[in-house]
């Protein structure tokens, strides 16, 4: 058993438990993402009500005897964040991406500074796409599956600008002769994905093309709720 104390942790997810209380999800700084029961947290007289939220920086206290904890307090740790409309729900879908890719219990404070980032630059970006392409390749590179856009996977020579690569999740960019197909690429766009130039419209949908490829790829083809409502959501938007 141990006792955290005042914890940096963002809720991730939460659930009703029994009659009052709730089941969370949350990624803390120094202990990973663990489960803790909120117990009477949704009770009338609940001190816990407007705290945990999605998104809002928090310190939290709980006990953890195994593999589910419980939460002991909470309070917010800085001023509340606000995300509305797409920025909503591309936070959501980093909420996704933490919990589909990060065991619990694994300590990896570096993951809980990339999501506190993209958490912030959500709530101040107007498009929320060049925030989530950066997150997503900083989150898969920190857990072990980095994106090679340096070098070739075969012949390990440097991306050429003017070749076309076919990216392939277990292998990394392999040049070809054809120019089209899902996965294939031009050096130009994987060296300007590799740059995080994102401010260029081809480089960004590129960027989106890649990431959403691997990420179906390393989740043995789940498909993720938020995504899935994004796309949908800008499709509607399209017609």
């Amino acid at each position: 058993m141990y006792r955290a104390e005042q914890e940096p942790a963002f809720l991730l997810h939460q659930r009703p438990f029994r009659d009052s209380s709730l089941l969370l999800d949350v990624l803390s700084r120094d202990h990973g993402r663990l489960a803790l029961i909120a117990r009477g947290a949704r009770g009338a007289r609940s001190r816990l009500k407007g705290i945990l939220r999605p998104f809002m920086p928090l310190r939290m206290s709980w006990v953890l005897k195994r593999d589910l904890g419980t939460l002991t307090g909470a309070e917010l740790d800085g001023p509340p964040l606000a995300l509305t409309g797409d920025a909503l729900l591309s936070g959501y879908y980093a909420n996704e991406l933490i919990l589909n890719f990060q065991h619990r219990h694994d300590s990896q404070p570096e993951v809980f500074s990339a999501y506190r980032d993209a958490v912030h630059a959500l709530a101040a970006a107007d498009d929320p796409a060049p925030t989530l392409r950066l997150f997503e390749i900083e989150l898969l590179r920190l857990l072990g599956y980095a994106v090679n856009l340096d070098r070739e996977a075969v012949s390990h020579e440097d991306i050429d600008a003017g070749a076309n690569y076919e990216y392939r999740a277990e292998q990394g960019p392999v040049r070809v002769q054809r120019g089209s197909g899902a996965m294939v690429f031009s050096g130009a766009q994987l060296i300007g994905i590799r740059e995080s130039r994102f401010d260029e419209a081809e480089i960004l949908r590129s960027a989106g093309r890649l990431m959403r490829q691997l990420i179906h790829y390393h989740l043995g083809g789940r498909e993720l709720k938020s995504r899935k409502v994004l796309v949908e959501l800008h499709k509607g938007r399209s017609e």
